[in-house]
């Protein structure tokens, strides 16, 4: 049978990044195993339903390279399917466990159920339904379904308890007493997630369900309602929560938790995949630097682990560094120059300065400040640095420098190492003497983007004044 995985999320708000975590586990996982990744938006909840998240979805998806295909059976259509758009098997689903003796109605009031809830949590129990209405017969519920509202819920065997083996966790074994009668059709009419989510993936032919562990302990309610239709179940995994550096679940009390959030502050799409695909996974190698299609050739569900992965930014950012840094130079200078003023798009030196800068940022949103070392004055050097102008070797190299732009007409970037390399003949200086000091004095500081950048950007005028206005110092 081939492999079928889906992503389900609920049009509830952003997309946080555990949820893309999620999806794209499901990608590599299918594409790695020549099977079908399907697109399923579980909307039944229409009052969390959240205007414009389904678009934002769809765009994150994109940006960050994951497309899903059409379920089996449906070539003509590649979806994304909507849960919403299904009620009519959802109802014929339910009314046969209604009839089997599975579900029952029940009728019990909002203001019951909150008085026993009250009553519960006083008494330091779990909250539950006590199954007031579980032993009714099917036709004292019909006749009182007639005049009096009511939901659907899943009769769920209430000694023993429920072992299954998950792909993640190994065995598990959860005792049924635990397991509350959960409601399958709500009053409006639309079934829970519950329901809706496992009629779904029998019907679109999933083989494998890839989720986050906060769903672990739904799965004897899952498990039970395949027994209750006569069918077979996925397998399961439960991915680990990605923490805080403190451990406590990743919350937006303690940063971004959105894709779109990462996308806007300038992340690499395929940095952020790479990111999230080691949170949770060892390939067990060395290199932390994965393409998407290596990523998919790697990816084995056998070595996702079960702690919980710390989100550490500081990785993150080294790892977009990286990305930027070995991205080609078209595509970087046209991502680049999107968070530039649309005046400094103009310039003519624009492209000299941002290529400057590449090997220095860790995501595109530090571009406008750090081109600020191209214009004006540069800033103040520090102690530290202005000692290292004080330096004897530092006046001979400015010296030799000099004498080498008397010789030009114009500074390029193309150039500047062979002058680098005749002044460093002709002073005798060599190494961080001889580089550090140049640094120091054309941008104010002993660290930065590459200096033959710089110097272009400059230009020969505007190098040689700042030159000569240290060595006068």
């Amino acid at each position: 049978m081939s492999v079928v995985t889906r992503f389900a999320p609920s049009p509830t708000g952003f997309v946080h990044v555990g949820s893309h975590r999620t999806a794209l586990y499901n990608y590599l996982f299918a594409r790695q195993q020549g099977g079908k990744f399907i697109l399923r938006i579980e909307d039944t909840d229409r009052k969390r339903y959240v205007k414009g998240t389904v678009e934002n979805l769809l765009f994150s998806l994109q940006r960050l390279g994951i497309s899903y295909d059409a379920g089996p059976g449906k070539e003509d259509d590649k979806g994304p399917y909507f849960q919403s758009r299904r009620i009519d098997i959802y109802r014929k689903a339910v009314e046969q466990l209604l009839q089997q003796g599975h579900a029952y109605r029940c009728f019990c009031t909002a203001q019951r159920l909150e008085e026993l809830r009250k009553s519960q949590t006083a008494q330091k129990l779990p909250p539950a339904y006590d199954g007031l209405c579980r032993e009714l017969t099917l036709e004292e519920s019909e006749q009182r379904a007639q005049n009096t509202p009511f939901v659907i819920r899943l009769k769920v065997p209430k000694e023993g308890t429920c072992a299954f083996h998950d792909l993640v966790r190994g065995n598990v074994q959860i005792a049924w007493s635990q397991i509350d009668d959960q409601v399958l059709m709500k009053s409006d009419g639309f079934p829970t997630y519950h329901l809706a989510n496992v009629v779904d993936d029998h019907f679109m032919e999933v083989t494998h369900i890839i989720r986050g562990e906060e769903w672990l302990p739904s799965v004897p309610k899952h498990l039970h309602l395949y027994h209750c239709f006569g069918w077979d179940a996925p397998k399961m995994a439960h991915l680990p929560l990605l923490l805080n550096p403190d451990r406590s679940k990743l919350s937006k009390r303690q940063g971004d938790v959105a894709i779109e959030d990462y996308l806007k502050k300038g992340y690499v799409p395929e940095a952020l995949n790479n990111f999230l695909a080691l949170m949770g996974w060892n390939p067990g190698e060395k290199n932390e630097i994965y393409s998407m299609e290596e990523l998919i050739a790697a990816f084995d569900i056998n070595k996702i682990v079960k702690a919980g992965a710390v989100f550490d930014l500081q990785k993150l950012n080294w790892m977009n560094g990286q990305y930027i840094r070995n991205m080609d130079t078209a595509r970087y200078l046209k991502e680049a120059k999107t968070w530039l003023h649309p005046e400094r798009q103009r310039d003519s030196r624009i492209e000299t300065a941002l290529l400057a800068l590449k090997t220095a940022l860790n995501t595109f949103t530090e571009i406008p400040e750090k081109l600020g070392i191209f214009t004006g004055t540069p800033p103040e050097a520090n102690e530290e640095a202005q000692n290292i102008l004080n330096e004897a070797s530092a006046q001979q190299v400015f010296s030799e420098f000099l004498r080498e732009m008397d010789a030009m007409t114009e500074l390029r970037e193309a150039d500047f190492k062979a002058i680098m390399k005749r002044v460093q003949e002709r002073s005798g200086v060599k190494g961080k003497e001889l580089w550090m000091p140049l640094r120091v004095a054309l941008t104010g500081a002993m660290h930065g983007p590459e200096l033959g950048y710089i110097a272009e950007y400059l230009g020969k005028a505007e190098a040689v004044r700042r030159i000569t206005a240290h060595l006068k110092k």
